[in-house]
């Protein structure tokens, strides 16, 4: 597991208390702010090949991240 998706997996646990749509929005918020570009590029490429590796607010953040 790459540390990027370690660390987003990591976010998510800190957001679980909130509602998904909440917790993926916010956890992208976070990403968007203290990420640099490369470690988010990493995490887009990790989401390409191994998206079972992400938590599901992890996931459901990297594509509010893209889109």
């Amino acid at each position: 597991m790459s540390p990027q998706v370690r660390m987003a997996n990591d976010i998510a646990v800190q957001f679980r208390h909130q509602a998904p749509d909440a917790a993926a929005a916010a956890i992208a918020d976070h990403i968007r702010a203290f990420w640099d570009p490369r470690m988010r590029a990493e995490l887009m490429r990790r989401v390409e090949s191994e998206p079972e590796a992400l938590d599901p607010l992890a996931l459901a953040a990297t594509r509010l991240l893209t889109g």
